[in-house]
């Protein structure tokens, strides 16, 4: 049987070989460790320059997760909410009614690119152009009516953080999220050892160059270059984060299903994450794609284990097969090893009498103790959903904080005695016993 390295190296090669690319970079991470990494081809075609895992790309869209982590920094930080209208923090534009969460899931209907021809032309507005031509822009879909991927939303919540945090968007990505996270190869345009862009003809193997863009005031859409080292840490990052940086619940919000983007369920949205099913399985990431570049970052955030794909092609369409395929590869291969199970200390006295069997509505429903919290999961639920895990409030009081019914409280009821007779989750009443409603 192959090493996983030989997996991944022919799964790469194949992929470049097929797909005519010039060069591809990729990769695979478990934790916070980079696995493996490749790159195959040429950096710079004219002057044979071979690509290396120290490669930067442009990886266009990846770029709206660092955009979506920063509205929730400042979310978290109290100075804007995920529901103000956009108007709220730019009151000289147009088209203010969208709510800023919303436009992070692409579901505020704005058209998808700022008014005029800027994919002919390639003169892209800077701030001030950006706010006066949205008078020209469309609310092409109502709010919430479907799912609309919008360029434009985007650079306007790039307006949003730099309004908002006083710092110009760029900086503050810079000093709030690169920095910080140690992305020291990510950089607002090319830095050093950059590919260059390139299209392949398609019924020729010639290609030709494509130019290198500089975006003015749509940097909350796209813009950064990157390489695979970097990508894997903030892959990492986006699936078990550094509090200091991003609150976990934050980065979990991120991940939560917010619109589907297909009718077959297997593409949906979240909070400037875009969500894959593959299977039983769903992955986090971003897709990219800009002139002479195509990107992928794709991970599964219980197993922390992702891959990236980069190269330096215009067109590329099985990117996201091959980025997800080399992401379930690396979980095939690097799955961890099964834990071996430890006791642990006994719950304390005021959760014992919570635990074991329940019934409401005719199912019921097992109160656990793991790892320092109470949770719950119905009695026929496969092992691998996720429990609903809680944090005590007060006496006799618990809020859900992950799982089924999140947000929710749980109360316990006793006698006059002190005794648990009842709980009450969500309202509804649970019994040790079946009990007919009433």
């Amino acid at each position: 049987m192959p090493a996983p390295e030989e997996r991944f190296r022919r799964l790469v090669l194949e992929a470049q070989r097929a797909g005519r690319l010039p060069s591809v970079s990729a990769a695979v991470f478990r934790g916070g460790e980079l696995a493996w990494s490749e790159a195959v081809g040429l950096a710079d075609v004219e002057q044979g320059v071979e690509a290396s895992a120290d490669t930067q790309y442009a990886v266009a869209s990846i770029t709206k997760t660092f955009t979506a982590a920063s509205i929730l920094q400042l979310r978290d930080e109290g100075k804007l909410d995920l529901d103000d209208p956009l108007a709220k923090h730019l009151p000289d534009a147009a088209h203010g009614t969208p709510t800023l969460r919303r436009m992070l899931a692409h579901a505020s209907g704005l058209q998808r690119e700022p008014p005029g021809e800027i994919w002919e032309t390639l003169a892209f507005p800077d701030e001030e152009e950006l706010l006066r031509g949205l008078e020209k822009a469309e609310q092409v879909l109502p709010p919430m009516a479907a799912w609309h991927y919008s360029n434009l939303a985007y650079s306007l919540l790039g307006v949003v953080v730099t309004r908002v945090s006083g710092t110009a968007f760029r900086d503050y990505v810079q000093s709030r999220l690169l920095g910080p996270v140690g992305l020291e190869r990510t950089t607002w345009g090319p830095g050093e050892r950059a590919a260059l862009p390139y299209f392949v003809e398609p019924y020729s193997d010639a290609f030709r160059r494509e130019p290198v863009l500089e975006l003015g005031g749509k940097g909350g859409e796209s813009g950064l270059y990157s390489t695979v080292g970097d990508l894997a840490r903030w892959g990492a990052f986006l699936c078990d984060p550094d509090e200091a940086v991003l609150q976990a619940s934050s980065a979990a919000e991120m991940h939560d299903l917010n619109v589907m983007a297909d009718a077959a369920w297997t593409r949906g949205w979240g909070l400037g994450i875009e969500l894959s099913r593959q299977g039983e399985r769903v992955f986090g990431g971003h897709t990219g794609g800009y002139p002479g570049f195509l990107s992928i970052l794709a991970y599964s955030r219980p197993d922390r284990i992702g891959a990236i794909v980069l190269t330096n092609s215009s067109n590329w369409p099985k990117l996201s097969t091959t980025g997800l395929g080399l992401a379930e590869a690396a979980l095939e291969e690097l799955a961890p090893e099964v834990e071996p199970w430890r006791p642990e200390q006994a719950p304390p006295a005021e959760i014992a009498p919570l635990l074991g069997r329940w019934w409401s509505e005719g199912s019921e429903t097992i109160f656990s103790w793991r790892d320092g919290k109470l949770e719950a999961r119905l009695a026929d639920a496969p092992p691998e959903r996720e429990p609903s895990v809680f944090e005590q409030e007060g006496d006799d009081r618990f809020r859900v904080v992950s799982g089924r019914e999140r947000g929710e409280t749980l109360r316990v009821a006793r006698d006059e005695r002190g005794e648990v007779v009842r709980l009450y989750w969500a309202t509804y009443p649970f019994t040790r016993t079946p009990e007919v409603f009433g």
